[in-house]
Formats: C-alpha cells, sequence, structure tokens
C-alpha cells in the first residue's frame, strides 16, 4: 500500500521510554518519521488506541502444531498437519506477532510459503531440524525403532522435528544439512528435557567439543547456535564451546549466570509452554508423565529469571507452545509481566528479542528506518497486561507496511 501515517495513538515504542502521543508516517514498507510535520499519505485514525511495536516470540514450535504423539506415530495425514502449522501461523499474526524464531518442527518450505504471502504468517527465522544427541531429548521414535528410522518421520519441505547425532562428525554434517535446507541458526538440546521420555532434565546431552563444532560450523555462515538447557552443567558446556544463547535455563545459580553475562549469551525463559503443560496436557496431545515431569520448573524458572537479571544477562522471551493450542502467544507477555513489570515485558518481546535474534536496527522498535511492524491495542496494555494475551485485543496489525489484521 502507499505512504499513510497513524494519529492519534499512545506509542509504546519499545525501547522502555515512558509512552508519547505521536503521528507515525510510514512509507515503503518502514517508519519515515515520527511527528506530523511533513508527514503526508492516508490518514489511520487510531482513536486513542495504544501502539506498540509488533510482537517477537523468540521460541515457537510451528512444526509442533498436531498433536504431538499422535503426529510422531503417522496418525495424522500430511494434508492435516499442513493445515494446522498454517493456521498457527495466521493465528500468531492475529495475537500480534510480525517475528518469530522458529526452533525447531518446521522444514524450509513453510518458510518460504509464509515469505511468498502463499499463507499467513509471520517474518520467520527457523533453524529447521533440532540437533540432537542419539538417545537425547528431541527423540519421539517407538522405544523400539531403530535411531536410523527417525528421519522418516520428516515430511520435506514441511516439517522435520530433530536430527540425531552419535559423535561431532555426524553433527557436523547434520547441521550442514540443516542449512542446505535453509536454516539461519543453528539449535542443539544439551540438556534433558520436559517433553521426552528418554531423558531427564539433569542429564547432559553432547560435549562442549561436539558442541564447539556446531557453533564453528555457524561462526562460518555468519549465525550462531542457541541451545535447549536446563541444568547449569549443560548451560555451562553450551558456554564454552561459544554458543550465542540458551533456551529454558530452569535451574540456572548464580556462577552461572554470571558466566553466561560475562560471555554476552542470551537467556530466553519460556512460561507459557509450563502453564500449558500443567493445565492441559492431553491438550497438546501428551501422556501424563509429562504433567509430573513439568512439577517445580515453574518455580525454578521464575529464581532462575531474577537470577539471570541480578547478572545482568539479557533476557529475551519465549513462549514454547506446542500442539494445537497455540493461538494465545500473548500469554508469556502476561507471565512475564507479573513477575517483572508490563513495560519490561513488552521490551523482552521486542527490542531485546531483537538484538536475540540479530534483527537489531530491522524491526523490535518503533523509530525512523525500521520495519513498519506494530500492532494496535484495544487498551493499555502497561496498565492491564492482560491485553495482551487476548488476540482479539490486537485491533489493527502491520507488519512491513502491509495491514494484515483490521477489526477497526
Amino acid at each position: 500500500m502507499g505512504p499513510f501515517q497513524v494519529v492519534d495513538a499512545t506509542i509504546v515504542d519499545g525501547s522502555g521510554r515512558d509512552p508519547v502521543d505521536v503521528t507515525v508516517a510510514i512509507e515503503d514498507g518502514r517508519i519515515s518519521q515520527l511527528g506530523a510535520a511533513g508527514a503526508h499519505g492516508e490518514r489511520l485514525d487510531a482513536g486513542g488506541l495504544t501502539m506498540t511495536p509488533g510482537l517477537i516470540d523468540a521460541h515457537v514450535h510451528l512444526g509442533l502444531s498436531s498433536p504431538i504423539q499422535p503426529q510422531f506415530s503417522f496418525q495424522i495425514s500430511t494434508a492435516e498437519i499442513a493445515a494446522d502449522i498454517f493456521a498457527t501461523a495466521g493465528a500468531t499474526l492475529d495475537a500480534g506477532f510480525t517475528t518469530i524464531r522458529d526452533t525447531g518442527g518446521i522444514d524450509g518450505g513453510v518458510v518460504t510459503a509464509i515469505a511468498k504471502g502463499k499463507v499467513r504468517g509471520p517474518r520467520v527465522l527457523s533453524c529447521g531440524p533440532v540437533q540432537c544427541q542419539i538417545g537425547g531429548h528431541g527423540y519421539y521414535g517407538a522405544d523400539w525403532e531403530p535411531t536410523e528410522l527417525w528421519s522418516s518421520h520428516h515430511v520435506p519441505g514441511l516439517c522435520a522435528l530433530s536430527m540425531m547425532s552419535g559423535n561431532a562428525d555426524e553433527l557436523r554434517r547434520n547441521v550442514r544439512e540443516a542449512f542446505r535446507r535453509g536454516a539461519s541458526f543453528v539449535k542443539l538440546c544439551v540438556t534433558g528435557g520436559v517433553v521426552g521420555a528418554h531423558d531427564r532434565l539433569t542429564d547432559t546431552q553432547f560435549t562442549a567439543e561436539e558442541i564447539a563444532v556446531a557453533v564453528q560450523e555457524a561462526a562460518a555462515r555468519g549465525t550462531y547456535v542457541t541451545v535447549h538447557a536446563h541444568n547449569n552443567e549443560g548451560i555451562r558446556n553450551a558456554i564454552e564451546a561459544g554458543v550465542r544463547c540458551v533456551e529454558h535455563g530452569t535451574d540456572l545459580d548464580e556462577s552461572t549466570a554470571t558466566l553466561m553475562a560475562t560471555h554476552g549469551v542470551a537467556l530466553v525463559p519460556t512460561f507459557a509452554v509450563v502453564e500449558q503443560l500443567l493445565h492441559d496436557t492431553a491438550g497438546a496431545g501428551l501422556g501424563e508423565s509429562t504433567r509430573d515431569r513439568v512439577l517445580g520448573v515453574r518455580e525454578r524458572m521464575t529464581e532462575a529469571l531474577a537470577v539471570a537479571k541480578k547478572a545482568g544477562v539479557r533476557i529475551g522471551l519465549g513462549s514454547d507452545l506446542i500442539g494445537p493450542a497455540q493461538d494465545r502467544r500473548g500469554e508469556e507477555l502476561k507471565l512475564r509481566a507479573e513477575l517483572e513489570t508490563p513495560m519490561e515485558a513488552l521490551v523482552a518481546a521486542t527490542k531485546t528479542n531483537a538484538e536475540v535474534l540479530g534483527l537489531a536496527g530491522e524491526v523490535g522498535v518503533i523509530a525512523p528506518g525500521l520495519q513498519a511492524d506494530f500492532v494496535l491495542w484495544n487498551g493499555n496494555p502497561l496498565e492491564d497486561p492482560k491485553i495482551f494475551a487476548d488476540p482479539a485485543n490486537a485491533v489493527l496489525v502491520v507488519q512491513a507496511g502491509r495491514i494484515v489484521k483490521d477489526l477497526r
């Protein structure tokens, strides 16, 4: 669409600064200026709504939009899996999220289909399949199933949850294969996880030397490695190897948090999935044993957030929602606002997440020169952060200067 300007909105720009009331001018998909002087194009009257940058979710699993156990036991058709993935992509936009980092589950075809506008969805950065240790977190085949058959669960161009490596050479090959399929960063599982049957949260997976191989391959392509990690030994192995980000960090202690801060390693806590698994395990297509594994995780992750904050770690935001119930992605901001402030939750989901994703200067803040990604909210989420949790409150969503949702 041509140039336009948004008037009569309260602007919360994502930087952490106090809200302001200024005109926002958009041209060629970018914010051209803040302020009415010289602004031109069609006027869009916001009617006093609150504007924030388009939200960013740094931990998404579009490829896990179907019930998980049925999906990986071949009980759901490829057509239905695709339908679920694309429905989740559209629901993500409708919840006010204009950019996501997919941390495992989709193949490059999904990213391409969304980028071409063939289906509605946010801007997607993807690791493709997660890199996992044989017998470690990320394997959902039957116990009797030989590891080498796991790749038959992939649907080329659509979904590929994980790749299994038995040593550093296999890991190097699998990382290169993920890049061949279009990955823009790498994710490894370096500890056990909550949603798994073959490991415990206290397990460490991959050695520091093996993790370093993935870091080397990522660096060769000008990108980075993030790791699924719940315990401190796994996090320390990853830091030693040179990773840039840690997902979850449930049991993070003070000394490890200090090490993260010293090495510039970011943390992405994930509270919404913990709530989801505590209250609706079956809805995600998982057994009751998963709920048992998640007990106590929220309390420990809450403490880890405080420890990381005190140490000066850069802290992003991710929902990690799985299964069909991924429409209320903004729950993560509501939960974080209860532990910090609504403004801190918003900054984590915008400016900080843009930095974590390597998109600083492109998205995450409402400022001249950046992509015109923004949301008009029905109410002030800084006063009532529950507003973030209900997609109906995202009245208008604009991505790269295009209106992609309009409830006015």
